[in-house]
């Protein structure tokens, strides 16, 4: 009795719960309120797939951008050029072989923290006067900062800011007087970059313009090298497009500074007078030594106002005529254009092409150590893991495994008869031909790196 009590106990114990687990049915207007859900995550879904093909918004659809502010409705049969567009160019980098002289990448940090503080000035409505600019640039920099700098900017990028001489703009105790002029910026923005409707600097647009100053400053490195290239004997062409580093004998520290542009001047009444006007009015009065002083920099400021190209001299064929006294022209017209075709060559190679040279470059030496590895191992085949790590202890240039294993890699591309890698379940092995010769294997691995070096 005791057992057929405790199984009713049970039988109702689960009676109740299978009530509890039974659900009310849902009611008819739940279900269509979660299908209009459900279809409104449809379009928004297929708002932002139109919008990342670069199909234009749709109408009624806000764009997924920094400042969340719907674009301007553009006019009807005038298709706006969507910003990947307009802006693809600054997405490529450029080539890490293009180095700058020290005096321009001074020049862009300048311009990286010019930016950043007229950016927060801009974004607060506040005027951007020189002299708050120059303030904060000093003490990011720890550099001078002076307005010939702001010239030299305006010269590299001219559309980056608007600059203007204004007045009445208020000092706070800066001990200049409300009345003076003062040098302003402002940045010039597109007309879409606004945030309530107020242009609006943004991070992504201050990268933007970084990476225009530099592709700029890199440009007029270029010039200067193009001009190199064409007072060389012979000659050099190479497509500024297809230029991954300078000629190795291009001095790019010697590239002149660049020229100031002119900047906006108070007017004439409220103008500072010049060196040369004050060499003009005060002849006479002052020292000799000071009067030699003040011709000398007007002497330097006309110069620097002429803006004359000064380009990187190319070393003159005329100087090496007479060590090569007695040797046929036509031979050495031959061997210039071989060195001047070997240079094209190095200048032109892309990183995946230095990085490839580099490697076969290291193979040679990695082939004695490899072999040195299968005899100290004494066995016909090693794990992938094994050789990587044997090979980094014993190569004389510190290299990651992963390193190491490309190079193995292209050891067995280049030479499968002597180096063979087989995949087996989980593990990957490498096989070695000890018994071929070390000296004629070093030997053709130098000779494709040769070749591969070109002409």
């Amino acid at each position: 009795q005791e057992d057929l009590a405790g199984l009713q106990s049970r039988l109702q114990r689960v009676k109740a719960l299978a009530q509890l687990a039974q659900l009310p049915p849902v009611p008819a207007e739940t279900g269509t309120e979660l299908r209009s859900r459900l279809d409104r995550v449809r379009r928004l879904e297929q708002r932002i797939r139109e919008k990342k093909a670069g199909s234009g918004a749709t109408p009624g659809a806000r764009p997924s951008g920094e400042t969340g502010v719907a674009a301007p409705a553009t006019e009807a049969g005038s298709e706006k050029v969507p910003a990947y567009q307009r802006f693809h160019t600054l997405a490529q980098d450029l080539p890490p072989g293009l180095t700058l002289p020290y005096k321009f990448k001074v020049l862009a940090e300048m311009f990286r923290s010019v930016d950043t503080i007229a950016g927060m000035l801009f974004n607060r409505a506040e005027t951007i006067t020189f002299a708050k600019v120059k303030q904060g640039v000093q003490d990011m920099m720890r550099k001078q900062f002076e307005e010939r700098h702001v010239g030299q900017i305006k010269a590299v990028y001219p559309t980056s800011y608007k600059l203007r001489q204004e007045k009445n703009i208020p000092t706070f105790g800066s001990g200049m007087k409300k009345s003076d002029y003062q040098l302003t910026l402002e940045p010039v923005l597109e007309e879409e970059e606004k945030v309530n409707g107020r242009p609006h600097l943004s991070a992504s647009r201050l990268l933007e313009r970084r990476k225009e100053f530099h592709r700029n400053l890199v440009n007029i490195v270029k010039q200067h090298h193009k001009a190199f290239l064409a007072a060389l004997s012979p000659p050099m062409v190479v497509p500024e497009e297809k230029l991954t580093r300078w000629h190795p004998r291009f001095k790019v520290d010697e590239v002149p500074d660049i020229s100031p542009a002119e900047l906006p001047r108070p007017p004439q009444e409220d103008r500072l007078t010049t060196a040369q006007e004050v060499l003009s009015t005060a002849r006479g009065m002052l020292s000799p030594k000071m009067e030699k002083a003040l011709a000398n920099l007007a002497l330097r400021t006309a110069e620097a106002g002429a803006g004359e190209p000064v380009v990187s001299k190319a070393p003159s064929p005329a100087s090496t005529s007479s060590a090569l006294k007695g040797v046929s022209q036509a031979l050495l017209e031959r061997i210039r254009a071989k060195e001047a075709q070997k240079l094209q060559a190095l200048m032109t190679r892309d990183a995946r092409q230095e990085e490839r040279l580099a490697m076969l470059g290291r193979l040679p030496a990695m082939a004695r150590v490899l072999r040195n590895v299968f005899v100290a191992e004494k066995k016909q085949a090693l794990t992938m893991e094994v050789a990587c790590a044997r090979m980094a202890d014993s190569y004389d240039e510190r290299m990651a495994a992963g390193e190491m294993e490309k190079h193995l890699r292209l050891l067995a591309e280049l030479l499968p008869d002597w180096v063979g890698i087989h995949a087996f379940r989980t593990d990957t092995y490498l096989k070695l031909d000890k018994g071929k010769d070390l000296g004629l294997v070093t030997e053709r691995l130098t000779k494709l790196a040769k070749e591969a070096e070109g002409p």
